[in-house]
Formats: structure tokens, C-alpha cells, sequence
């Protein structure tokens, strides 16, 4: 009897061994169950994101183009291409500024500025190239004239990613929506000195400041608890403000720039 008892225990123990590898979503935990109707969905890639091989060699586009800016060649394509689709469906049009390049995003806004003449026009990246080596950008025939390069075809050339376009819809109307990219290089700097709970210490320290031609204001803070911050103004410029920082950090070594 005794060893019916050991073998039944036994018997169960191993069946129960065996059916944790089969136990239903509905008996695990919370934590473990994965139901695929929850998962969130996978995001598409776009076609014109994806990594494409031209010419024996692959380019990887960027997802994004905020703080993009490069120096090189700009060349422009014209009657050839006219009326024949660009890498994102749309048509090419040479007396539309738009362009095209070999990684930045479409719908990316840029500032092309022709460093030989000073001459610059804004432009909607639509296509892919141009994959000549040595150039960045390929402008339209609009594009070219704006810069004062259509002669001559190629120019050197600076381009700075403005913004970017999303695409809208307002009932039946479909249009697209600038999205500017913020410039942090540009605001209202400070460089902030020091921070007190005394007002008293707070003023004579603004007035010391004061007295050396540094313009300063004193803001009041009230998140947790009351402080006077005294802060110098360093100018709309980000560089400027760090001149500023280290130039006060020898008196004030927890100096820092904030902007407002």
C-alpha cells in the first residue's frame, strides 16, 4: 500500500511537470500573458527610409534632419527628368524648388546658401541624389536661378535643415503642415550666478554685479521653497552665453547659462 501511495505521488508529480509546458495564456499571470490583439502595432517604415543600393554602394537614410547642415557641392537636374516621378511618387517639376539628396528625409525643409555669391533660396527635399561624387544636393532649374548657378551648374554651397511637412487632412481637403525645427543656438540667455533664500544677500550681490556694468535681475522662485536667483544677461546668442559663463565662473564656480 505504502508504495501504490509513493508511485501515485509520484505520477502526479511528473504529470504535472509535464503540463506546465502546456498551461493556457488564460492560467499564467498577468505579467506573462501577451495577447497579440495588445501588442502595439509595428510601425511602417516608409520606402523612401529604407537603406538602397545605386551604383554598387548602399545609403542609409536618417530619420531625422533637425541640426543637419553640410558643406559641398550643389549640381541641378532639369528637362531630362521634367514630368517623370521622383523617389516619393511626386512628379518632378523643374520650376518648383524642391531637390533631392541622398539621405536626408523627404518633405525636409532646407536653406541652401550659394557661399560664392551670397545668393540662397529654401527647398523641399522630394527625391534622391545626386550621386555624383563630391555633390550633396541636386537643385531644379528654379532652384539653380535663385542661386545664380544655372550657367555654370555646380556651385559651393552650405545647406541648413529648416523644418519638415506632415501630411494633413481637413475633410476632403488633404495639404501638408510646416513643422519647424527650434533653434537652440538663438533665445533670451542668462547665466545664472547664484541662488539665495536671503532677498538681502540676493540684492547685494546684484548690486556688486551692478556696479561692474553687468546687466543682472534677480527672479523670484517659489517651487518647495522661496529663492532669489540672480542671473546676469548674456545675450540671444548660445555661444555667447557660454563666453559669458566662463568669464563669471571664476568668481561663481556653480555658474550656469539658463534661457527664458
Amino acid at each position: 500500500m505504502k508504495f501504490i501511495k509513493t508511485a501515485a505521488v509520484l505520477l502526479i508529480f511528473l504529470l504535472s511537470g509535464c503540463a506546465a509546458n502546456h498551461v493556457p495564456y488564460s492560467r499564467l499571470p498577468p505579467r506573462f500573458t501577451y495577447p497579440a490583439k495588445q501588442l502595439p502595432p509595428r510601425a511602417r517604415v516608409p520606402g523612401t527610409q529604407r537603406p538602397y543600393r545605386v551604383h554598387g554602394r548602399t545609403y542609409y537614410p536618417i530619420p531625422s534632419a533637425y541640426g543637419y547642415s553640410e558643406t559641398g557641392i550643389a549640381s541641378w537636374y532639369g528637362p531630362k527628368f521634367h514630368g517623370r516621378k521622383t523617389s516619393n511618387g511626386e512628379t518632378y517639376n523643374m520650376y518648383e524648388e524642391t531637390a533631392a539628396h541622398k539621405t536626408l528625409p523627404m518633405n525636409t525643409y532646407l536653406l541652401v546658401t550659394n557661399l560664392d555669391n551670397g545668393r540662397h533660396t529654401v527647398v523641399r527635399i522630394n527625391d534622391r541624389g545626386p550621386f555624383v561624387r563630391g555633390r550633396i544636393i541636386d537643385l531644379t532649374k528654379a532652384g539653380a536661378m535663385k542661386l545664380g548657378m544655372l550657367h555654370k551648374g555646380t556651385a559651393h554651397v552650405r545647406i541648413t535643415a529648416l523644418g519638415e511637412t506632415t501630411a494633413i487632412h481637413n475633410g476632403r481637403r488633404d495639404g501638408r503642415r510646416f513643422l519647424p525645427y527650434k533653434n537652440f543656438n538663438r533665445g533670451n540667455f542668462f547665466v545664472q550666478v547664484g541662488a539665495f533664500a536671503n532677498r538681502s544677500n540676493a540684492k547685494r550681490l546684484q548690486d556688486s554685479l551692478l556696479s561692474q556694468g553687468y546687466k543682472t535681475i534677480s527672479r523670484l522662485d517659489r517651487h518647495g521653497k522661496r529663492l532669489y536667483r540672480v542671473q546676469v544677461r548674456a545675450g540671444r546668442r548660445l555661444k555667447t552665453a557660454r563666453i559669458m559663463e566662463r568669464r563669471l565662473a571664476g568668481r561663481f564656480p556653480g555658474a550656469f547659462v539658463i534661457a527664458h
